[in-house]
C-alpha cells in the first residue's frame, strides 16, 4: 500500500529556515551560508519521509519564500520595476520582488485560500514575458535523488497560477489571465522534460483552484492546458492534487479527465462531499490520491475511522491504485511534537503535528495492505476516548450561556451617527483624527525582559517596572508626534491571539508549535481543546495604566473572537461557531471591564474575519452570519459615548463590505496601501458607510519610509471617495515587527502629511 505526503513545513523544527533568512537580510551571513541551511533542512526532511517509509515524497515544496513567488520566477515573469536583466533569477531580485527594496515597493501578498499563509501575487499582463528563469523544481528533485531518494517534483498546476494572479499596473482590470496560458506552457514543458530528463518518473501538479466556484470558461482552461502538456508529460505518472474544500461536481468531472493525468488528490477533511462523488464515478485505472488525515490542525488522527473510509474507498479505486495521503501539504501544521515538553501528557496525547502525521499516514497505508500496528491503532484509539470523556474539555456553565445566545441579535441601542455624535463631545477630535493600529517596535531589549520574567529570572515587580517603562516611552514618542488618539504598545504582548488565550481556560501551549505566515514570519497559534471562559480581567491593569500617563484618548486593545478562532488550531468535536460565541462571551466580560475602568476608546481587532471566508459562495452567508453576530456580541453592552474600533487586515473587502457594516463598529481601520486602494473601488461604486473608516496610508510590512507627499496624496485619493468627516489617518497595520527608526520617521510624515491636508481644508472652507 502506497502512501504520499502533499508537501512539508518548511521553516524547521526550530524556525530554522526564518534565523537563517533574516539574519542574510540583515547582512550579518552570506548566500551560501542561507543555502547551508536550507540544503540542511531538505534533506533531513526527504530523509525523515524515506525512513517513515513514505513512498510518494514530494520535493520543491521547499521555499525561501513562497511557492508562487517561486513559480512567478520559474515563469521569469519579474515585474518591470525590478530591473531584471535576465537569467537564472537570484536572490536579490527574488527577495526584491517579495520584500521591495529601497527604491521600489514589494508584490501584494494575500492569503492562500482561507489559511493563515500568504503567498505573493504574480503581476500579470499581455506585454508579461515569460522565459525559463529558476530551475529550482529541477535542482532539488536531482538533490534529493543524490541522497537516494526519488521523489515526486510538485509544481503550481498552470491554470490555478493564471487564476491566483492579477492584472499588473497600468493593466485593464478586466484584463483575461487565462489568455495567457498558450505563453506560459512551453515553460511547463521545459521543466517536464528536463524532471524526466533527471529521472522522475511522477509529477504533482497543484491545482486548488479547482475547489473553488469556477465558470464553464475557466473549467475548459483546465481541459486545454492538460491537453497541451500531455505530449510532455507522457511516460510520467502525474498526480493533479486539490485540497481545502470538496470539488464542485462539474469541477470533478472536468478534473477526472484531463488528458495525461493519472492520479487525483482529494482532500477527505474539509471535502467529506468528495467522497460522494468518488463512490458515485471514479475513472478505472487511475490513482486515487485519499487526504484523510488533516492537514491543517494538530489533533491525532482518529485512524480506525479513517481506515475504515479507507477500505471504503478501496472498493471503488481497487487496492493497487489507493494512496494514502494528507489532505493538503503538512505547511499548515505545527513541525514535530517532540520538541513539546511543556505540554502536559493528556493533551499530548491528542496531538499529532507534521512528523507525527507522516507516521499515521505510512500506518494507515501498512494496516491497509494488512501490516496494522495493532499496538499503535490502540494507543490511539485510547487517545480518542480520552478526549472524549475529559472533564477538562467541557464546562456546563460556558455551555449553557453560549446556547442562550441564540434568541437576540445582540445590537447596540443607538445607530451609528447618533453614537458618533456622542463620543466627539466626548473625545473632541480634530478633523481627520490620526492613530496607530496597537503594537510598537518589539525591542531586544523588550523580549529580552519578557523572557527573563517567564523564566522567573526577574521578579514580577521588575518585569512591571519594566514594562511601564516601555508604555511611557511609546506614550512620549506619541505625544511628541501629536498622533490623536494613543495605543499602549503592547509591550506585554507576545502575540495578539497567544496574548489571550494565556488567559482564557480551554486554551493550550506549545514551544515551538510555529507556522509559516509570510516569509520568515511564523505564528504559534493556541490549541483550543475545550469550553472557553475567561477566570480573570486580561489587559485592564495595563490600559488603565497606559490612560493614567496622558490626557488623550488611550485606546483598549483587544482581539475579537474570530480572529482568536480563525488563528487558533480549533478542536473538531464541535461546530466551530459555537466555539467562537464562547470566545465573543468572554471578550464581552473584558470589554465591559475596560469600560468601567474608564477605557472610552476600545479597539477589538478582526484581523482574520475574512480569511475564515469558505471557498464557496453558497457557504459564505451562514459563515459572515455568526462572525458577524459574535463581534457585535462583544460590545452590544457598552455606552453610547464609548466608541468601539475594529480592525482588518490583508483581505479583499469588497465582496463582504455589507458584513462589514453589519459589524456596527463605530470606526473601522483597514489594510489598503499594499493592495493598491482596491478597498476605495468600493466607496467609489456609491456603498454608503457612516462609521469611521481608516484605510491604511502606508504599508508595515516593507522598511521602506513614505514620504509626507506620498502619504498626503494617499489621504486626498481618500477624501475623494470618503467624507472628512469620517476619514482617520493610520498606518496599515500594528508596528510591532518594524525597527524605531523606520517607524519615527514613517509616523511623522504620516502626521505631517495629515495636517497639510487639514490646512488645506481649512483654507477650502
Amino acid at each position: 500500500m502506497a502512501s504520499h505526503i502533499v508537501g512539508y513545513p518548511r521553516m524547521g523544527p526550530k524556525r530554522e529556515l526564518k534565523f537563517a533568512l533574516e539574519s542574510f537580510w540583515d547582512g550579518k551571513s552570506s548566500a551560501e551560508d542561507l543555502e547551508k541551511v536550507a540544503t540542511d533542512l531538505r534533506s533531513s526532511i526527504w530523509k525523515q519521509m524515506s525512513e517513515a517509509g513514505i513512498k510518494y515524497i514530494p520535493s520543491n515544496t521547499f521555499s525561501y519564500y513562497d511557492q508562487v513567488l517561486d513559480t512567478t520566477a520559474m515563469l521569469g515573469a519579474v515585474p518591470e520595476r525590478y530591473s531584471w536583466t535576465g537569467g537564472e533569477i537570484g536572490l536579490s531580485t527574488y527577495f526584491s520582488m517579495a520584500r521591495g527594496n529601497a527604491t521600489v515597493p514589494a508584490m501584494e501578498m494575500t492569503k492562500w485560500f482561507d489559511t493563515n499563509y500568504h503567498f505573493i501575487v504574480p503581476e500579470l499582463g499581455p506585454s508579461t514575458k515569460f522565459t525559463y528563469a529558476s530551475h529550482k523544481a529541477v535542482s532539488e528533485y536531482k538533490e534529493a535523488k543524490a541522497l537516494g531518494i526519488d521523489t515526486v517534483p510538485v509544481l503550481i498546476g498552470p491554470v490555478s497560477y493564471l487564476l491566483l494572479s492579477k492584472p499588473a499596473k497600468g493593466v485593464e482590470k478586466s484584463f483575461a489571465l487565462l489568455s495567457l496560458l498558450g505563453n506560459i506552457l512551453p515553460i511547463y514543458k521545459e521543466v517536464v522534460t528536463e524532471l524526466k530528463a533527471a529521472g522522475a518518473s511522477w509529477i504533482q501538479f497543484d491545482e486548488p483552484t479547482l475547489v473553488k466556484d469556477l465558470d464553464a470558461h475557466e473549467l475548459a482552461a483546465f481541459s486545454s492546458a492538460y491537453a497541451e502538456l500531455e505530449s510532455a508529460l507522457s511516460g510520467l505518472n502525474v498526480l493533479v492534487e486539490t485540497y481545502f474544500a470538496d470539488i464542485p461536481a462539474e469541477s470533478y468531472k472536468t478534473l477526472t479527465s484531463l488528458s495525461g493525468v493519472t492520479a487525483y488528490g482529494f482532500d477527505l477533511i474539509r471535502g467529506a462531499k468528495t467522497l460522494d462523488l468518488i463512490r458515485s464515478s471514479f475513472p478505472s485505472g487511475k490513482y486515487l490520491f485519499a487526504g484523510v488525515v488533516d492537514g491543517r490542525n494538530i489533533w491525532a488522527d482518529d485512524l480506525a475511522a479513517s481506515l475504515s473510509t479507507l477500505q471504503s474507498l478501496e472498493a471503488v479505486a481497487g487496492k493497487d491504485k489507493l494512496v494514502v495521503s494528507t489532505s493538503c501539504s503538512l505547511m499548515h501544521t505545527a513541525v514535530d511534537l517532540v520538541n513539546e515538553t511543556k505540554l502536559d501528557d493528556e493533551i499530548k496525547s491528542w496531538l499529532a503535528f507534521a512528523a507525527q502525521k507522516v507516521v499515521e499516514v505510512n500506518a494507515l497505508a501498512n494496516a491497509l495492505a494488512g501490516h496494522k500496528d495493532e499496538a499503535y491503532f490502540a494507543a490511539n484509539a485510547a487517545a480518542q476516548a480520552s478526549r472524549r470523556s475529559s472533564p477538562r474539555v467541557t464546562n456546563e456553565e460556558v455551555q449553557k450561556a453560549a446556547a442562550a445566545l441564540k434568541g437576540s441579535d445582540h445590537r447596540r441601542a443607538t445607530n451609528v451617527s447618533t453614537r458618533l455624535d456622542a463620543q466627539q463631545k466626548k473625545l473632541n477630535l480634530p478633523v481627520l483624527p490620526t492613530t496607530t493600529i496597537g503594537s510598537f517596535p518589539q525591542t531586544v531589549e523588550l523580549r529580552r525582559v519578557r523572557r527573563e520574567y517567564k523564566a522567573k529570572k526577574i521578579s514580577e515587580e521588575e518585569y512591571i517596572a519594566a514594562i511601564k517603562e516601555e508604555i511611557r516611552k511609546v506614550v512620549k514618542i506619541q505625544e511628541e508626534l501629536d498622533i490623536d488618539v494613543l495605543v499602549h504598545g503592547e509591550p506585554e504582548r507576545n502575540d495578539m491571539v497567544e496574548y489571550f488565550g494565556e488567559q482564557l481556560s480551554g486554551f493550550a501551549f506549545t514551544a515551538n508549535g510555529w507556522v509559516q505566515s509570510y516569509g520568515s514570519r511564523c505564528v504559534k497559534p493556541p490549541i483550543i481543546y475545550g469550553d472557553v471562559s475567561r477566570p480573570n480581567p486580561m489587559t485592564v491593569f495595563w490600559s488603565k495604566t497606559a490612560q493614567s500617563m496622558t490626557s488623550r484618548p488611550m485606546k483598549g486593545m483587544l482581539t475579537g473572537p474570530v480572529t482568536i478562532l480563525n488563528w487558533s488550531f480549533v478542536r473538531n468535536d464541535q461546530p466551530r461557531f459555537e466555539t467562537c460565541y464562547q470566545i465573543a462571551l468572554a471578550i464581552k466580560k473584558e470589554v465591559e471591564d475596560l469600560e468601567a475602568a474608564g477605557i472610552q476608546v476600545i479597539q477589538i481587532d478582526e484581523a482574520a474575519l475574512r480569511e475564515g471566508l469558505p471557498l464557496r459562495k453558497s457557504e459564505h452567508a451562514f459563515y459572515l452570519d455568526w462572525a458577524v453576530h459574535s463581534f457585535r456580541i462583544t460590545n452590544c453592552g457598552v455606552q453610547d459615548t464609548t466608541q468601539i474600533h475594529t480592525h482588518m487586515c490583508y483581505s479583499n473587502f469588497n465582496d463582504i463590505i455589507h458584513s462589514i457594516i453589519d459589524m456596527d463598529a463605530d470606526v473601522i481601520t483597514i489594510e489598503n496601501s499594499r493592495s493598491d486602494e482596491k478597498l476605495l473601488s468600493v466607496f467609489r461604486e456609491g456603498v454608503k458607510y457612516g462609521a469611521g473608516i481608516g484605510p491604511g496610508v502606508y504599508d508595515i510590512h516593507s522598511p521602506r519610509i513614505p514620504s509626507t507627499e506620498e502619504i498626503a496624496d494617499r489621504i486626498n485619493k481618500m477624501l475623494a471617495v470618503l467624507d472628512t468627516n469620517i476619514l482617520w489617518v493610520n498606518p496599515d497595520c500594528g508596528l510591532k515587527t518594524r525597527k524605531y527608526t523606520e517607524v519615527k520617521p514613517a509616523l511623522t510624515n504620516m502626521v505631517s502629511a495629515t495636517k497639510l491636508i487639514r490646512t488645506q481644508l481649512a483654507s477650502a472652507k
